[in-house]
């Protein structure tokens, strides 16, 4: 292969699109952008979410409540999905995306109390609920923080 032999994929080089350039370009005039009114002015347009002056969506729709913007979102496990780990194993965040039982670990993976271990395993996770924590020391395992 010669550097002049060299072309790029078929498709992936277009023609820049020049708006306003004439009646021929097919795209003059008024540039696509229709006659008069405040999306055809330079700058025009209104702000993302305005509806017109009616009360828009986001101010509609009821809150409630209080939402710390700063708490931690726990990715949740039960102690029954530890069950298919081998006896033995460190189970940690990774490993449990790793065997597809969670898909994101958000800021850390909380283990619950739901199931029965039958198994010996070192858990190693962000947080642990007290009946979680309970079980996985009477199969013979540790529950560590980390």
């Amino acid at each position: 292969m010669k550097l002049y032999e060299l072309s790029p994929a078929p498709g992936s080089n277009k023609d820049v699109y020049r708006k306003g350039r004439g009646h021929a370009s097919g795209n003059g005039k008024t540039a696509g952008k229709g006659h008069k009114g405040q999306k055809a002015r330079s700058g025009g347009g209104v702000r993302p979410g305005f509806e017109g002056g009616q009360m828009p969506l986001q101010r509609r729709v009821p809150k409630r409540g209080f939402n710390n913007i700063f708490a931690s979102q726990y990715a949740q496990v039960n102690v029954c999905d530890l069950e298919r780990f081998e006896d033995g194993a460190v189970v940690d965040a990774q490993a449990l995306v790793d065997a597809g039982i969670l898909k994101k670990t958000l800021d850390g993976v909380k283990v619950l109390g739901k199931g029965e271990l039958t198994k010996k395993l070192t858990v190693v996770c962000a947080a642990f609920s007290a009946s979680a924590k309970e079980k996985i020391e009477k199969a013979g395992g540790k529950a560590e923080v980390k």
